[in-house]
């Protein structure tokens, strides 16, 4: 159940506000507030059809034809280097990611500030900062970019600072609280609101301690593998609402003398999407209350949530907001095959859906509040503007339709997410004896057989460093 939403300190509408957002409703056909999606789908379609190389060349041309506006240019490099990386263009991904990852500690800096100053402008018109999940699988991606082209040392740095990020996400959004709550005092809006976000519970990832404790013992530090091995269990122990499935059997050390260590991973199925959740706001003046109540589904009239506000007349508004949706996947299983011999199965290590739908509590608590609050503030400034323009007659009927068609559609909801990322991530390890063999890793549908196999003949299994093989079927 959404949390119960906090006490709006002060509410006030003067004219010149009033002025300010009959501007704003004005101004929409110069400034997009809706997400556009529709270019994903030709570029989703060649990623489900293993034409990886053609969806990065389409995503190039997309921005080339400005379907990234220069405030989406984060999202343009998450889709760019995501599609890279599938493509085994790993110093093209490498860079794309890494300006990816440069722009998002910017622009979420930027974000905060923006927010504090005004909470009158929709989430779409600002750029896109990007999400915390998609931050750290581009530190994971780019750790097995550099695995695949042998740069050990850069690696590291990624999963290192992958573990890094988590680590600080809590104190990241407790920083992002406080400069929100700082800046209430001078919002263009007075709207005064208590920013107290949610908890971020995530804090150590299992796939990134999996790769680590890998690359530890590749370079013959146990005592530093064992640790990661022990940060991997806690973190299926410590964290059931991201690891909600039992941890795989991984080992880093062969228990036959002679053998090494071999390391599949495999990437299946499409990370989520953001969808809309239509709500309306609902005053009772009687009560000092207002009410947010769900407007279609199952859940349809039942409330969302509800805060303390004297009003002066029962009102009726309209808002959206974004909620994180996964997408199903065809992918039942995936098993490894040696020389045409079945050896095993991968198992589950991370749902990329849980991680994402986790990280986005923190934001969402904080876009709620800025919503909610735009929301009323824009709902009373739209009955004041339909009480002066009420003329009488088919012309002041008009104007006053138009002032709330004109405030419906400046609050859709930020729905902008990168789109290309893995669904699920599994994870199998297993013991060969160094020398060159035809491998093949098989996806498993729901009848049990395979529907997609992806080969690495002649592959030579070292007799030291690390031996990993990664296999992608992203439907």
């Amino acid at each position: 159940m959404p949390p119960i939403i906090p006490e709006v300190k002060k509410f006030t509408v003067h004219n010149g506000l009033f002025i300010a957002v009959i501007f704003i409703i004005a101004a929409v056909s110069c400034s997009s507030v809706a997400t556009r999606k529709k270019f994903y789908e030709p570029i989703t379609a060649d990623i489900q059809s293993q034409n990886f190389e053609a969806a990065y060349l389409k995503i190039e041309k997309a921005r080339e034809n400005n379907k990234y506006a220069k405030k989406d240019r984060l999202l343009y490099y998450l889709d760019s280097g995501f599609a890279a990386h599938y493509a085994t263009l790993f110093d093209t991904s490498n860079v794309k990611l890494t300006s990816a990852e440069d722009a998002a500690q910017e622009l979420f800096t930027k974000s905060i500030s923006r927010a504090a100053t005004s909470i009158l402008l929709n989430d779409n018109v600002l750029e896109y900062s990007g999400e915390d999940y998609e931050v750290l699988y581009t530190n994971l991606l780019k750790t097995l970019n550099y695995l695949s082209i042998g740069e050990f040392d850069e690696a590291f740095v990624e999963v290192r600072r992958a573990n890094l990020k988590l680590e600080l996400l809590d104190q990241k959004y407790g920083d992002a609280a406080k400069a929100l709550q700082n800046g209430v005092e001078d919002d263009t809006a007075e709207v005064k609101i208590n920013y107290d976000l949610a908890k971020v519970r995530f804090n150590n990832d299992a796939f990134a301690r999996y790769l680590s404790m890998h690359m530890y013992a590749a370079d013959g530090k146990m005592d530093d593998a064992r640790i990661d091995y022990d940060y991997m269990v806690r973190a299926f122990r410590e964290q059931p609402f991201i690891y909600n499935f039992p941890m795989p059997d991984v080992k880093y050390v062969p228990e036959s003398d002679g053998k090494q260590i071999v390391s599949v991973v495999g990437l299946a199925g499409l990370s989520p999407v953001k969808e809309a959740v239509n709500l309306r706001i609902r005053t009772d003046k009687d009560l000092g209350l207002v009410q947010v109540l769900y407007t279609d589904g199952e859940k349809k009239d039942t409330e969302y949530g509800h805060l303390p506000l004297p009003v002066k007349a029962d009102y009726y508004f309209k808002f959206s907001l974004p909620k994180v949706a996964s997408r199903e996947s065809i992918v039942h299983g995936i098993r490894f095959l040696v020389d045409s011999e079945v050896v095993g199965n991968l198992q589950l290590i991370e749902d990329v859906s849980m991680v994402a739908e986790e990280t986005f509590q923190a934001k969402k608590s904080m876009i709620y509040f800025r919503t909610i609050a735009r929301a009323v503030f824009k709902g009373l400034a739209t009955h004041k503007a339909k009480e002066k323009v009420d003329t009488g007659g088919v012309g002041g009927w008009l104007k006053k339709a138009a002032i709330d068609v004109g405030a419906d559609i400046t609050e859709n909801a930020d729905l902008r997410c990168s789109q290309l990322l893995p669904g699920r991530i599994y994870v199998g390890d297993f013991e060969l004896e160094p020398g060159v063999y035809d491998l093949r890793v098989e996806f498993i549908g729901s009848g049990g057989g395979a529907i997609y196999s992806q080969e690495f003949p002649g592959y030579e299994v070292k007799s030291s460093g690390i031996n990993l093989v990664e296999a992608v079927f992203l439907n």
